[in-house]
This record gives C-alpha cells, sequence and structure tokens, in this order.
C-alpha cells in the first residue's frame, strides 16, 4: 500500500513539473537564437518572450553561452530567466537599439526618446532573474550624433521600465551600459534583491535610478560604479514613495547613496538601512568623479519638490571625500519644455543615526538650504566622523562669508571642496539636534569642527573628545538663534563663539 501512494506521488510530480516546463519555460533555442558574440539574436528571442506572453507568461529561458541582441521588450506576465553562464550582450550597432516612441508619461530624461537593451513601457507582472550576466557592451556605445549633449545624448540603458506594474529582478550581475545601468521611471510595486552591478565602461555610469516609483524594495546587493550608485530621482511630476533601501554594498567615484539632483515630484517616506560605502575596486582614474568618491551621503532637493521622512540608519562609510551633503538649492530645472518652472522645494523631517565614515577626505559635511528657505527639522545622532585632516592656510576657505551660495548650481561638495568647518557646516536650517558626536583627524586639523550660519534651533549634545583638532573655538555661530551646545570633553579652548 505504501509503495503504491509513493509511485502514484512521484507519478503526479513528474506529470506536474512536465506540465510546468512544456507550459511555462520558453528556450530561446526554440525560437532560432544561437550563441556566439557574431550572431544577432533580437528577433528570435523577442518572438520567444512574445509567445511567452501570448501563451499566459511563464519563463523565457537564456541557456549558458553568449547571446548578443538589440533591443527585447518585456511583455505582460514574462519572466527572462538567465541561467547560469548565460550572457546577454548589447549589440554595438546602434541601429539595433533603436529610439523608443515617447512614453505617455513624460520626463526630463526623454528629450530625444529613449534607447535600451531591455524596455518596458506599461508592462505588469515582468521579471529578470537568475544567475547570468547582462553586458551592455557600454565601452563601445556612442553618442547619436543627431541627440542632445550630455546624458542626453543617445547612449542605450541596459534596463528600462516606464509605469511598470509589478516587477522582480532578482540574481543578475549587470555590467557596462552606455548609461546608467537600470532605470525604473515612474513604476510601482519593485523588488529588486541580490543582484551585483559594476558600472566603469562610460560616461554617467550610475548603478541604479529609482525615478519617481512607489513601494520599491532594493535589497542585498552590490554595486561598483563610476558614477552615482543608488539613486533616487524624480525626473517628472511623480513622486519617489515608499521606499526601502537595505543590505547593499555601494562603491562610487561619484555619490554613493544618492536623492537628487532632479527633484521635481519629491521623495516621500524613504528607508535606507544597514549599508556599507566602501572604495571602489575599479583600478582605473574615474571618468567622473574623486578616486576616493565625492560623497557618500547625498539627499538634495534643487528642482522643486518635497522631501519628507527620510530615515537612514546603520551606515559604515570607508573613504569618500565627503561623508553627508544635504542640501536645498533653487536651480529650479523644468522637467519638460512646457512644464511650469517648479517653486523652491521643501526638506524636513530627516533622521540620520548610526553613521561611521572613516578614512575620509576633507570635505566637510555640510546641511544647506539658502535664504528665506530652510532645511527643517533634521536630527543626527551616533555619529563618527574621521577625516583626514593636515591641511595649511589657504588649503581650505578659511572667511565663512566666502563659502558661496551658489543657489542655481549643481548641488554637490566639490562646489565648496574644503569648508572653514572640519566635520559640519550648517546654513540656512531650523530645528537641528544632534546628539552622539565623534570626531577625529588622521592628522591635526586646523578648522572650527562645526559652524552654523542663519541657523533657529539647534541643539548640539553628549560630545566626545575631539581628537586631532588645532582649533581655538569648537563651534562658531553667525546670525543664529535658540542654540545649545555641550563642551566636548576634554576640550581645552572656547566651547562656542557667536558672531554678527
Amino acid at each position: 500500500m505504501i509503495k503504491t501512494v509513493k509511485r502514484v506521488l512521484v507519478c503526479f510530480l513528474v506529470c506536474l513539473l512536465a506540465h510546468g516546463a512544456s507550459a511555462k519555460d520558453f528556450f530561446i533555442t526554440d525560437f532560432g537564437a544561437k550563441p556566439g558574440a557574431n550572431y544577432l539574436n533580437t528577433t528570435a528571442i523577442n518572438k520567444a518572450i512574445e509567445a511567452c506572453s501570448k501563451n499566459g507568461g511563464g519563463r523565457v529561458v537564456i541557456p549558458a553561452g553568449v547571446f548578443r541582441s538589440g533591443t527585447l521588450f518585456m511583455k505582460d506576465n514574462v519572466e527572462l530567466h538567465l541561467e547560469t553562464g548565460a550572457t546577454l550582450l548589447a549589440s554595438a550597432d546602434i541601429k539595433d537599439l533603436p529610439v523608443q516612441p515617447k512614453a505617455a508619461y513624460r520626463s526630463q530624461k526623454d528629450t530625444v526618446g529613449w534607447r535600451a537593451f531591455i524596455f518596458a513601457n506599461e508592462v505588469s507582472n515582468i521579471a529578470i532573474t537568475g544567475f547570468g550576466t547582462i553586458d551592455g557592451n557600454g565601452a563601445q556605445q556612442k553618442p547619436d550624433p543627431a541627440a542632445l549633449k550630455g546624458d542626453l545624448d543617445g547612449r542605450p540603458r541596459n534596463v528600462l521600465f516606464i509605469s511598470c506594474k509589478n516587477i522582480r529582478v532578482e540574481g543578475i550581475k549587470m555590467l557596462n551600459a552606455g548609461i546608467w545601468n537600470q532605470h525604473y521611471l515612474n513604476c510601482e510595486d519593485v523588488v529588486v534583491d541580490k543582484i551585483n552591478v559594476y558600472n566603469h565602461a562610460n560616461r554617467n555610469n550610475d548603478g541604479i535610478d529609482i525615478d519617481g516609483c512607489r513601494r520599491f524594495t532594493l535589497s542585498n546587493s552590490t554595486f561598483d560604479t563610476d558614477d552615482d550608485a543608488i539613486v533616487l530621482k524624480s525626473t517628472g511630476p511623480a513622486p519617489c514613495e515608499n521606499i526601502a533601501i537595505t543590505n547593499c554594498i555601494v562603491s562610487s567615484f561619484c555619490n554613493a547613496i544618492k536623492a537628487g539632483t532632479e527633484s521635481t515630484g519629491g521623495f516621500k517616506n524613504i528607508s535606507i538601512s544597514n549599508c556599507v560605502v566602501k572604495p571602489s575596486s575599479n583600478p582605473h582614474p574615474p571618468i567622473y568623479g574623486t578616486a576616493k568618491g565625492i560623497a557618500a551621503l547625498s539627499l538634495e532637493i534643487v528642482d522643486g519638490g518635497v522631501m519628507d521622512g527620510v530615515s537612514i540608519s546603520n551606515i559604515a562609510i570607508e573613504g569618500s571625500d565627503c561623508p553627508l551633503f544635504v542640501r536645498l538649492g533653487n536651480r529650479a530645472r523644468k522637467h519638460t519644455g512646457n512644464a511650469p518652472e517648479p517653486p523652491v522645494g521643501v526638506m524636513r523631517n530627516i533622521v540620520i543615526n548610526n553613521v561611521v565614515a572613516y578614512h575620509t577626505g576633507n570635505y566637510s559635511s555640510s546641511i544647506t538650504g539658502i535664504p528665506g528657505h530652510y532645511v527643517e527639522n533634521l536630527s543626527l545622532s551616533n555619529v563618527q566622523f574621521y577625516n583626514a585632516g593636515g591641511l595649511k592656510q589657504g588649503e581650505y576657505i578659511s572667511d565663512v562669508a566666502k563659502v558661496k551660495e551658489d543657489e542655481k548650481g549643481y548641488p554637490q561638495p566639490t562646489v565648496w571642496k574644503e569648508l572653514p568647518s572640519s566635520a559640519l557646516f550648517l546654513r540656512h536650517a531650523k530645528n537641528i539636534q544632534v546628539r552622539g558626536l565623534m570626531l577625529n583627524s588622521e592628522q591635526p586639523d586646523p578648522r572650527t569642527p562645526v559652524i552654523a550660519v542663519d541657523v533657529e534651533g539647534l541643539q548640539i549634545q553628549a560630545i566626545a573628545k575631539v581628537n586631532n583638532s588645532s582649533a581655538a573655538v569648537f563651534f562658531k555661530g553667525w546670525n543664529v538663534k535658540d542654540v545649545a551646545v555641550d563642551t566636548p570633553l576634554a576640550w581645552k579652548g572656547e566651547t562656542f563663539q557667536i558672531n554678527k
């Protein structure tokens, strides 16, 4: 009796697996795809995707081997699955990656239309999975002569999903995009997990751009990029809202983890936790940026929009010229030509805790707004900043009045470089709390550790001994109100100095 039951169960499982494989797996080789870098498989793979979608969905399987292709179009209910040893290699011929019709959702980045290796617009229930590799052949991707310059010059993204819903990207290795590696624009309900991104092939080589998306989770992934690594953007009217980023290891020659620069739709309910920022493993000089990386954490509102409800916690930073850059500016760039010019944005309700930054450069961390518009309600707790130090007179801005406002400029610590403060520069801010601050420099630093200009409501508590500072005053303030600053342990100079 027991043997009979076992035989029935085995037969049932075999039939079920056989039925699942025949009904759900569509091997690209069955549609004419052939391995080899010299064979173009665009038509074959797209046929497999179309058949999969029309037959109710399932997996389009890329077997082991190198399969060269032009643009692939994802369809409803399709999982593109790359088996171990499989590589999808983008064609270097621009004709194989044509400009796509403009989507209904408009963005500042689609001035001349989109090019992408893997593309989807208004598609639902899609996935890219497996342990294979997507290689964008980025070094061979040249600008479109008919396009604009800069990051609008027509180079293809590796993955571009616009206005899509229910997306899963898991396990994949993504390399060498022509520009941004992955761009999720106005998408909803997205899970990106356990991916490995290495993007050092071309200019503007971001790792992942989460752009005007809702309910997006990024986790357990590794990024090493020439340009910004993990980026939240809002290049159109839709906000980036309800986003969770956790358990990632991030390297960048520019900004490791960033919200901005484009901010029209704003950022709301953002959680970033348990991440490591470390130096890039790329041995070559940056195409753009610095060897240490320009900034580890950047929060920016410069094209209008509201940033409200941001929590950043448990971040370990090795390297980076600047640990933390928080900027409210007024570049006021319109997301489309006929859009209204955005008003000055809003930054408020930001919590940053449990951050350690060591072997950093001498770009002081900063929290800055512009005259009449303030960064509000921001708390820093349990923060350790260990910078290089060793600066001499003339190697940093010594006069606070010479720290330009740069209201319309590109928001980045390189606009100021070495500020008058060694640890934290505050300007045009309200209701700022710093609790549990530890500072050290590898070599003596002559700069004032903390400086505040036009700040109302500032509390700095529980300051550990400030090592290797040769400054005479710990805190200097200009036009400050309602300020309380604890004296650091064993501090021999003045605690604070208030100037008119």
